[in-house]
């Protein structure tokens, strides 16, 4: 019986069908092809000068002259650095990272050597950047139409993990140079808000910034921004901020010379799973729950805090990170649908995006905020009432609830972060100002059969929900 299961196991794990990707035999040809639109960016700053040690040379000293004649006077100096970018356009544009000219008084261009390209280095000009995608635009004039490359889709095939990718550039600032490899994994973040990285393991150092990852056809992919490594150098760890990404921040540079984001309007955090059997309606973890609406487009649509956006302009949502990508990239102004659950019902509602740029510091202030202890034990908290003078104290205009004093060590509360000088605004999703209110609430919820009470918790005006176990 036993050598049977084992046949048919075998049988069924040999149906699996396995398909391979034939490795090219060189990259030569598509190096050829694209190598002319590559191109090497020196950038040059003033930067002061540097005063010899103090005591060494005391001013006075018939050495002062002979000091500062050899570069350790406080006269200024020009420092230069190195990067790589890639031409997309006939007439000149060109993309590479913002920190490779970042505070550069001086941008000048190398050109891929080679028949009708630009034999000297050109001049660029700073047409944009966006440090929260590390990404710049420049432009440069010549008298004949420029060879260049196009964007590629980071989404599709060429760019799935184990796809062959190839990137070129000015590594450790030893010229053009061609490094070759796959994309070993997708949709990686690092620290920025609308990060979207490709990882590969081709060659990637110091000097590659700003530079092209192909795929196989010979279209961007992904523009080289950073390495994991312990010391300095190539590990096979390399990123590159995909197209998808890149195109629409570029498109927006050369438009308008700084980007224009959509704005929903809210504060937003992840359902987690603790939260699902809190939240009427809800049956997996996945959306963006909202937990404050400032004056701005999602108050004006009507959204309130407790709301889980499911959909967004048709896309269903399954974090944080993908509503804000999406609502990133949405243009200013377009009037967007919006799926919400609240309190177990399904709500659509329409909303107008405003621009994060210039509106997003106004609506979220940053608030101090302090508690001072009062007693009445709950859940394995001290919660007080929110008097006129704590209001004062902590900073808060028309928020009531109760005030976190105490937390008790062990306690889930504290197990889930909750800490004194907390302020619980909500709880089972309805405004509480009253201990009585909290009890009213946890009844509520036992009455129907739930596991767990949904706390809003703002901490120096930041608020997020909480869920807390009840039994």
């Amino acid at each position: 019986m036993l050598a049977g299961l084992l046949a048919v196991g075998l049988a069924v794990a040999s149906a699996v069908p396995v398909f391979a990707q034939e490795r090219p035999a060189t990259f030569a040809d598509l190096a050829e092809q694209v190598s002319p639109s590559v191109v090497n960016i020196t950038t040059s700053t003033v930067v002061a000068g540097r005063t010899g040690p103090q005591g060494v040379v005391p001013e006075g000293s018939p050495f002062e002259d002979f000091f500062n004649d050899f570069g350790g006077g406080d006269q200024p100096r020009r420092s230069s650095a190195l990067g790589s970018g890639f031409v997309i356009s006939a007439d000149g544009f060109i993309v590479t990272n913002n920190h490779v000219i970042e505070g550069a008084d001086e941008i000048e261009i190398e050109f891929f050597p080679g028949e009708g390209q630009p034999a000297e280095l050109l001049p660029a000009e700073l047409i944009g950047t966006d440090p929260n995608t590390d990404i710049a635009l420049l432009k440069v004039e010549y008298e004949t139409p420029l060879q260049f490359v196009e964007f590629g889709d980071s989404d599709g095939v060429g760019a799935r993990v184990g796809d062959w990718v190839m990137a070129m550039g000015n590594p450790l600032g030893q010229g053009f140079s061609v490094s070759a490899g796959i994309v070993s994994a997708r949709n990686r973040s690092l620290q920025g808000t609308y990060d979207d990285y490709i990882q590969t393991d081709a060659a990637i150092n110091r000097g590659n910034s700003g530079g092209p990852l192909f795929n196989m056809d010979g279209d961007v992919i992904g523009v080289n921004t950073a390495i994991l490594s312990p010391n300095g150098g190539s590990i096979g760890i390399g990123f590159a901020m995909s197209s998808a990404v890149v195109t629409n921040v570029v498109d927006q540079l050369e438009e308008f010379g700084e980007t224009r984001r959509g704005w929903l309007g809210v504060r937003i955090q992840d359902v987690t799973v603790d939260m699902v059997d809190a939240i009427e309606g809800l049956a997996e973890a996945r959306g963006a729950m909202v937990t404050d609406v400032p004056p701005g487009p999602a108050e004006d649509a009507g959204l309130e805090a407790g709301d889980i956006i499911l959909v967004f302009d048709g896309v269903e949502i399954e974090d944080t990170r993908e509503l804000v990508q999406i609502v990133g990239n949405s243009p200013v102004g377009k009037d967007v649908p919006v799926e919400i659950l609240r309190a177990g019902d399904m709500i659509d509602v329409t909303v107008t995006l405003g621009r994060r740029e210039t509106a997003e510091a106004a609506a979220f202030p940053e608030d101090g905020a302090e508690a001072e202890p009062e007693t009445t034990n709950m859940l394995g908290m001290t919660l007080s009432e929110l008097t006129p003078e704590m209001a004062e104290a902590m900073g808060i205009t028309g928020d009531a609830g109760l005030v976190i004093v105490e937390v008790e060590e062990g306690s889930e509360a504290a197990e889930k972060g909750l800490v004194s000088g907390d302020l619980i605004t909500e709880a089972g999703q309805q405004k509480i100002a009253t201990i009585a209110d909290f009890e009213a609430r946890v009844e509520e919820a036992q009455d129907g059969g739930r596991k767990s009470l949904l706390l809003l918790v703002r901490r120096d005006g930041a608020p997020r929900f909480v869920a807390l176990g009840l039994e």
